[in-house]
């Protein structure tokens, strides 16, 4: 089939790739215009943008797809099918009615609509998430499905790696949907139970802060949930801040193996040092244990050179 798609992070360039490896490779991928990034401010290219022009994928990345330029770009090549992934932008009319439109979700819709799914669920502490093939409506990823996958979640899953898995499962769920449609079948669409939908909102700045008062394992789930393309934080008592790059909860010390006596006890929403452990003590004498830190200005570094750099 002849195709165009519309799609911008690292998870949509992932899929993107696995869609050009097929029969229905886009004759166009649309994404984002480069933003300046990080400190000093660079301008930026979307993860999709480098992965189509590595795959020798045609480009653009308009201000706004819902231009008259923007549309006549796409209609020009007359595509069977428009495909969305992660494109982090409204589609509006009459782009959004004017071809056949599948969008790949990151979760088992109507659970976790919106932009964080991934992250929603490893968060909330669910066991399994998926990926479904849904038409592109006016809502908020409220269209109906027609294929659906489900994925496990793993206790020690993160971001990156059950990312990984849903875009591979993505991928072939966008194919597989695509090879039914060019062989002449129907894809038979099912409407969403609104009154299962949940949401999954974008992440903020106070999603990205550990909270001392709430539990240790909700912390962990935090931690992995934006692990490693956000990353989480806890505020220190001299006014900075520490991003955490991997934890694990702690219940009571005991837990620890070797554990020796805390020099002082845990004091909620300070560190600790228990033996070679890096503690964050929390509400009702739990800890999180500190594996991976990064100082404000520094690089990433396991606990123990933390440690070993800063006095206690």
């Amino acid at each position: 089939m002849r195709t165009v798609f519309l799609g911008t992070s690292e998870f949509a360039a992932g899929v993107l790739e696995r869609l050009a490896a097929s029969e229905h490779r886009p004759a166009l991928a649309v994404t984002r215009p480069d933003r300046p990034k990080g400190r000093g401010r660079k301008l930026t290219s979307p993860p999709l943008a480098k992965r189509a022009q590595a795959l020798g994928i045609p480009l653009a990345q308009p201000e706004s797809v819902n231009t008259p330029r923007a549309l006549a770009q796409i209609q020009d090549l007359h595509p069977e099918a428009l495909l969305v992934c992660a494109f982090g932008a409204l589609i509006k009319e009459p782009l959004l009615s004017s071809h056949p439109m599948l969008n790949v979700h990151p979760s088992l819709l109507p659970r976790w609509r919106g932009a964080a799914p991934i992250e929603r669920a490893i968060m909330a502490g669910e066991d399994r998430t998926g990926v479904c093939i849904m038409q592109l409506t006016a809502g908020l990823d409220s269209g109906p499905v027609c294929l659906a996958a489900q994925e496990p979640i793993g206790a020690q899953d993160d971001y990156g790696s059950l990312a990984q898995r849903l875009c591979t499962l993505g991928g072939e769920l966008l194919v597989q949907a695509l090879d039914r449609i060019g062989s002449g079948q129907q894809l038979s669409f099912q409407e969403q139970d609104e009154s299962q939908a949940t949401y999954a909102e974008k992440i903020e700045a106070a999603d990205r802060l550990l909270d001392p008062a709430r539990t240790a394992i909700e912390l962990e789930r935090v931690v992995r949930a934006l692990h490693p393309h956000i990353g989480a934080r806890l505020a220190l008592t001299d006014g900075t801040t520490l991003g955490v790059h991997r934890a694990q909860a702690v219940r009571a010390l005991d837990e620890i193996d070797g554990a020796q006596v805390a020099a002082q006890p845990l004091v909620q929403g300070e560190l600790s040092v228990c033996g070679e452990h890096l503690l964050y003590g929390l509400a009702s004498g739990q800890a999180l244990e500190l594996l991976e830190v990064q100082p404000a200005g520094g690089k990433a570094m396991d606990a123990r050179a933390f440690m070993r750099g800063h006095a206690f």
